[in-house]
């Protein structure tokens, strides 16, 4: 393989211009390719970027036999059709999140990949975030004791969704983030939901999450809200995290705040919380676009051979979730419990 690799972009909607920008300005790389079935898109990509080759089928632009990878950012419905096809000519394919429509989907591809030898990584971008990196390490530092609970809040107005509901949207971002610092699957899934402005897809909705060790997550999830929230709070034994992504500047904030319980006491009068109030501390980041870390990876996972944080594991697993709140939000909020 040449030093640089030729990558494809699917999709040029709401979210593949971002990829093509993204993938344009790094090293190492040709964004040689796009499609899409909306001419007017693909007169738009051209007269940002002159020379990038435009195709209204996908079979065409997949025949190109220059084309090392292809960036999948369709709607939900296309993404194993045209990831599918993709791997089985022997591409390597980066899919935005979610990965898939169904766990089912999931696995044929994570088969695929792995018998054709090829890369397959999910658009969970969050968890190239610098902030959330640098969650990820004051978590398995211990800094903040062991995870008691996480608790996400994900709102705006829009933008409505026509294929999936809100959970299956928004939710995919906090979901990737908790998997990735709680390192295990969770075991239970309740979701309720209402439908308010499109009748069967659900614009707001309550995820809640039970893990194996007894740790508990849960996750807020709204098209219909007047401001815009993008807010996890992490509760540790010893300390806490804000993770404020619409902050600025100070995107975490660490509360050296905590409760404890008395370990020994013979009567109740004895019986005394003791609260912990401490400095609040908001360390340097540095800023940094996700996606473009994200698409260095994928590059980096090409050129190398190795799995990316990403993967296709980490999508089929994050679809097991979304499909359990399915299940849960069909039986008005039932728990679904997770096989290993």
């Amino acid at each position: 393989m040449s030093s640089e690799t030729r990558v494809g972009v699917v999709g040029c909607g709401y979210w593949g211009p971002n990829l093509v920008r993204n993938f344009r300005a790094l090293r190492g790389c040709t964004m040689a390719a796009v499609s899409d079935m909306d001419g007017g898109r693909l007169q738009h990509i051209r007269d940002l970027y002159p020379g990038i080759e435009t195709y209204t089928s996908f079979d065409q632009m997949l025949a190109d036999g220059n084309l090392q990878a292809l960036a999948i950012a369709t709607p939900v419905r296309l993404h194993f059709p045209l990831a599918q096809k993709a791997l089985e000519s022997g591409k390597h394919v980066f899919i935005e999140k979610p990965m898939a429509a169904s766990v089912s989907e999931c696995e044929r591809l994570v088969e695929i990949a792995a018998r054709q030898k090829l890369i397959l990584m999910i658009g969970h971008t969050f968890l190239y975030a610098p902030a959330v990196r640098m969650v990820k390490e004051i978590v398995t530092a211990k800094q903040i004791g062991d995870i008691r609970y996480i608790s996400c809040r994900r709102l705006n107005l829009g933008l409505f969704q026509k294929d999936i509901n809100v959970t299956w949207d928004l939710a995919p971002h906090d979901i990737s983030i908790i998997l990735h610092l709680m390192d295990e699957m969770p075991s239970g899934v309740n979701c309720q939901g209402v439908a308010n402005v499109t009748r069967g897809i659900e614009d707001i909705c309550n995820l809640s999450l039970t893990f194996p060790s007894g740790r508990f997550a849960c996750i807020q999830s709204s098209w219909l809200d007047p401001r815009k929230v993008r807010e996890m709070t992490i509760v540790g034994t010893k300390k806490m995290i804000v993770y404020d992504d619409i902050e600025p500047r100070e995107k975490i904030r660490i509360y050296d705040q905590r409760v404890e319980r008395p370990p020994h006491y013979d009567t109740f009068g004895e019986f005394q919380y003791s609260y912990h109030y401490g400095d609040v501390l908001a360390p340097h980041i540095r800023q940094e676009e996700p996606l473009r870390i994200e698409c260095q990876h994928f590059l980096d996972c090409i050129k190398d051979a190795r799995t990316p944080i990403s993967s296709g594991q980490q999508g089929l697993q994050l679809v097991k979730i979304l499909e359990a709140s399915s299940e849960s939000l069909r039986h008005g909020g039932e728990r679904i419990t997770l096989g290993s």
